[in-house]
Parts: C-alpha cells; sequence; structure tokens
C-alpha cells in the first residue's frame, strides 16, 4: 500500500497513488493548518506570506500579489498596510501606471522575512537530522515536481479560481543542493 512508512521501494498504479497521497496530504494540511494558526497569533505572522513574495519576487502590484499568493485583494490590502505601517514594505508610484502603486520590501523587512525564514530552517532541519541525505534530496525533488504537477493542473482541478493561473501558482525552479534538503527560497505558507 502506497500510504505505509518506512516502505522503501514498489510501485503503484496512478490511482493508489492518488490514494495514498490525498491521505498523506490531509494530514499535511491539518498539521500545516495547526501550524499555521499559531504562526497567525505571532506578531506579524499573517503577514509573512506576501513579505516573502516580495522579498523573493520583487516588486510587484497589490493585484499581482493578490493571484500570485491566491489571496483575495482585500485580505492582501489589509495585510500590506500592517506591513507598510511597520516600516517592513514600502509603496512607490508604477513607472508603467502612474495611477498603481509597486510594493517592495524595505531592508527592514528584508531582513525580518530572512530572520523568520532561519528559525523556520531550523526546526525544518530538526525533522530532518535523523533522514539519510539522499532521502533528504528525493523528498524535495520529489515534492517539488508534486507542487510543479499541481500547478499546472490547477485550473482544470478546481475550476480556475479567480487570479489563479498555472505561472502565478508555479514556484520557480531551483536546483537541490546535496547536502541540504531544504530550499533557500519560496512561499512560507
Amino acid at each position: 500500500m502506497v500510504g505505509e512508512r518506512g516502505r522503501v521501494g514498489g510501485t503503484a498504479s496512478a490511482s493508489e497513488a492518488a490514494t495514498g497521497m490525498n491521505d498523506q496530504v490531509a494530514r499535511f494540511m491539518r498539521l500545516i493548518t495547526a501550524m499555521k494558526q499559531r504562526l497567525r497569533e505571532a506578531p506579524g505572522g499573517g503577514d509573512r506570506v506576501l513579505l516573502g513574495r516580495l522579498v523573493n519576487d520583487g516588486a510587484r502590484r497589490a493585484t499581482d500579489l493578490a493571484a500570485d499568493t491566491l489571496l483575495d485583494l482585500s485580505t492582501v490590502s489589509r495585510q500590506i498596510k500592517c506591513l507598510v505601517d511597520g516600516g517592513l514594505v514600502e509603496r512607490r508610484p508604477d513607472p508603467d501606471d502612474r495611477r498603481g502603486a509597486l510594493l517592495s520590501a524595505t531592508e527592514a523587512g528584508v531582513a525580518a522575512y530572512r530572520h523568520y525564514r532561519e528559525q523556520r530552517n531550523q526546526h525544518l532541519a530538526l525533522i530532518f537530522d535523523a533522514w539519510q541525505p539522499e532521502d533528504r534530496h528525493q523528498l524535495v525533488h520529489l515534492f517539488g515536481r508534486f507542487n510543479d504537477g499541481l500547478a499546472e493542473n490547477y485550473q482544470q482541478l478546481y475550476g480556475g479560481h479567480p487570479g489563479a493561473t498555472p505561472q502565478s501558482a508555479a514556484a520557480p525552479q531551483r536546483a537541490v543542493p546535496e547536502q541540504h534538503a531544504v530550499p533557500e527560497q519560496g512561499d512560507d505558507e
């Protein structure tokens, strides 16, 4: 069975893999939801996804940021206001359309995001300490491949959520370092 932990090798049909992944993704999402709830209770916890996108992907308009993160524009606007008020994000006129504004991370925003990311990476590294280096690498590679497949099929699978496109849901391609299983950039949600 695909869902068995600790099993090495073996094969699964697409249907068996889908069943096993559904079970594991549901479990993963419950764990992530619990962790995200704790983060939201921490000061600035809900803003990290937006700050991370600005740090990693550069300046963008709020509408593009909403589409990239699959969040509602009103949610993005509220969170951006907090980030601007906290000195972590700045607004400047969009040179292509003076009516709009580009958002970008400030130096303080970049520092805050890097500090958070380092803490999170340290927590993940604790999990991976007991794993073989090859297993770490394989997990990151296969999870990235799975996410790429989800992004490519997002509209078909989920009815084309407004603002969501395969391009906006897709993560940039990154090489996985042989000795480090945790990528250095990505979404934080």
